[in-house]
């Protein structure tokens, strides 16, 4: 795909300081009450390790935080404060907090592709490090009550343990006890790379130097027999990847591999899994919203090996241009359905998506639907009650 081209300005319009806010664990302090501002706080409820207060929630271009010890900014400061926490890469921290910011609102995020030789060459990373953790498998008899937190069953977690880890960083002062980590591969051997990393309190992270770029959580339920794989269901999210395949095992089998791309994108992690299984069909149970509906779109493009640029207009509508041909997707249609009345393609991608209620699978085992703005209902039931006003008697 080609480099995709964002306005810094326009995205800082789109992202609010409460969605970067609650992507990083910060919660809603319902009791510091909500109105012109809301408070949002991070930790168990016991103890908070921060709070930030934030002015003007309904409006994302004019919201700015402040904290009681003074110091404030908006939500670029919020995101650069935080950089550690979303793993991407860039010559600078402006690169890096584009894209955070495009990843938010829902955009393709911006390529820079001599990003990985000017990191490398300048020595700004490293690559994982495994003495850096503890590692121990996952005891079958006692299972962390993190999974069934999750709404995920002992069944499922046994059935996923050989590709679960707990693991312990040792250079986190903050933090003492043990995560769970998913282990991180790319095909050419079992060395692992790096962990997506799950905790309490909606806490997720990665493991310091995971390669995102090649390898991918992968859970092979075949046995290690490749050849013999039937699909691959690429997911966000490790736990998303284990709800998936709680809601729907009668219908799987056996002959299967669930993938985490741990909630980014790139083009190698796709490859280098479907390398490994070149028998089996890939499946995208992506998120509902727009950035996984977009990923989608990527993995379509790449596996199916048709160009495509994705851009977005000002009134926020997704055009893809492929095959010499234009197509605005509508919201409210799947937009596979769309792209193929007008490129008359059959995909070899499938798609299983979450139930349309649901954001993620993971939402969809926990019978938790997305929410409707209470803004858009009031407006409804305006509307609903205009309708009837008008329609007068029915004869």
């Amino acid at each position: 795909m080609a480099d995709y081209k964002v306005d810094f300005q326009e995205l800082k319009s789109k992202v609010g300081i409460d969605d970067v806010a609650y992507e990083l664990g910060y919660r809603l302090d319902r009791k510091a009450g909500v109105g012109r501002y809301i408070e949002m706080a991070l930790g168990d409820g016991k103890e908070k390790r921060d709070a930030i207060i934030i002015c003007n929630p309904h409006d994302k271009a004019a919201q700015r935080f402040f904290r009681r010890d003074g110091s404030k900014g908006d939500v670029v400061a919020l995101i650069r404060e935080n950089l550690h926490a979303f793993h991407v890469s860039g010559k600078n921290d402006w690169q890096k907090i584009a894209k955070v910011l495009a990843r938010f609102a829902h955009m393709p995020e911006p390529e820079y592709r001599e990003d990985f030789e000017y990191i490398k060459s300048a020595g700004h990373t490293k690559d994982f490090d495994s003495t850096r953790y503890v590692v121990k498998p996952i005891n079958p008899d006692k299972i962390p009550a993190i999974f069934d937190q999750r709404g995920l069953s002992d069944e499922t977690v046994r059935t996923f343990a050989p590709f679960i880890r707990l693991i312990l960083d040792k250079k986190n002062e903050n933090f003492d006890g043990y995560n769970i980590g998913f282990p991180y591969t790319n095909g050419e051997n079992d060395k692992v790379r790096g962990y997506e990393i799950r905790g309490y309190g909606g806490y997720k992270s990665k493991a310091a130097g995971s390669d995102s770029s090649t390898s991918a959580w992968v859970a092979d339920l075949s046995g290690g027999y490749p050849n013999i794989v039937k699909h691959v269901f690429f997911c966000e999210s490790a736990f998303d990847a284990m709800a998936f395949y709680q809601l729907n095992r009668k219908q799987l089998g056996k002959n299967i591999v669930l993938v985490s791309l741990g909630g980014t994108f790139s083009d190698a992690q796709i490859t280098s899994v479907m390398n490994r299984y070149p028998e089996a069909r890939p499946f995208d149970c992506f998120d509902n919203d727009q950035a996984g509906r977009v990923y989608g779109l990527r993995m379509l493009s790449l596996l199916e090996h048709i160009p495509m640029n994705i851009n977005r207009t000002e009134d926020g509508l997704l055009v893809v241009e492929a095959k010499n041909r234009s197509v605005a997707l509508e919201a409210d249609r799947p937009f596979r359905v769309q792209l193929q009345e007008q490129l008359s393609s059959r995909y070899k991608v499938r798609q299983w998506l979450p139930p349309k209620a649901f954001k993620d699978w993971n939402d969809c085992l926990l019978n938790r639907p997305m929410e409707i703005k209470a803004d858009k209902l009031k407006q409804d039931q305006i509307n609903n009650l205009a309708e009837r006003r008008n329609a007068g008697p029915k004869l």
